[in-house]
């Protein structure tokens, strides 16, 4: 059986729900148009936010906080699919808790190796991440990832920020996580025009891009190390990299 969903939570989650009550036998899971299928049957899961909850509810009731946070990490990873190794790894944890610690099983080792590698490109972006200051002294910051780590940036400058309102606008997926006194929340962000920036953020960027060169020791300069250590595709929002 091929399913299709619309590539939410809720709807995978959904997704889960049919197929425990149906007892189906998946081959594939989509969660685009699948046009190629066309001699093969194909059965479009709707979103069903009641089956959804059901499905949440069980989950935090057989598995740990670590393996729910296993599942969360990888959904974010949108750019790849994982549909079905996410499937069979709920379905082993539901059968038995300990079989998510077992690597022997295909879609444990690659739920947990996407799991690392989703942790380090948000451990990446935490030193990667660049605000800026607007007129009304919201701080705003830009960013372009393979992955989604929206939440997990917003919730760790809510705690750096203090009481500072701030932005974080996730371009590639028209996201931004809000940050203003006690709310905190992501938002869709269906169109946008550039923000007005305050009278000393050029000052304060040109602070940072002369600190930035002052501590380089020209003849110790290693671009090729340079490019290792802060590759080319994080550098689009760091303002110390352009003129």
């Amino acid at each position: 059986m091929n399913l299709f969903y619309d590539g939410s939570f809720e709807g995978f989650l959904s997704l889960i729900y049919e197929v425990y009550h149906q007892k189906m036998n998946v081959t594939t899971i989509l969660k685009k148009n699948p046009h190629k299928f066309i001699f093969d049957e194909v059965l479009h899961v709707e979103t069903d936010l009641s089956k959804a909850h059901k499905v949440f509810s069980s989950l935090k009731k057989r598995f740990s906080k670590n393996d729910i946070n296993t599942i969360v990490r990888v959904f974010l990873c949108d750019s790849i699919t994982f549909e079905m190794c996410l499937l069979e790894f709920i379905i082993l944890g539901f059968k038995k808790n300990e079989n998510l610690q077992n690597i022997n099983y295909p879609s444990v080792f690659y739920i947990k190796g996407l799991e690392k590698e989703h942790m380090r490109l948000t451990h990446k972006m935490l030193g990667f991440v660049r605000f800026e200051e607007l007129e009304d002294k919201t701080f705003y910051a830009k960013i372009e990832t393979k992955f989604n780590v929206l939440m997990f940036l917003g919730e760790h400058f809510s705690k750096r920020l203090g009481n500072n309102p701030f932005i974080i606008h996730d371009i590639k997926r028209h996201l931004a996580y809000v940050k203003h006194e006690d709310m905190k929340e992501i938002r869709d962000v269906a169109s946008f025009d550039e923000p007005l920036y305050s009278q000393d953020e050029a000052k304060f960027k040109s602070l940072w891009k002369n600190f930035f060169h002052s501590v380089a020791i020209t003849n110790r300069t290693n671009i090729k190390l340079q490019k290792n250590l802060v590759p080319l595709v994080y550098r689009t929002y760091m303002s110390e990299f352009h003129d």
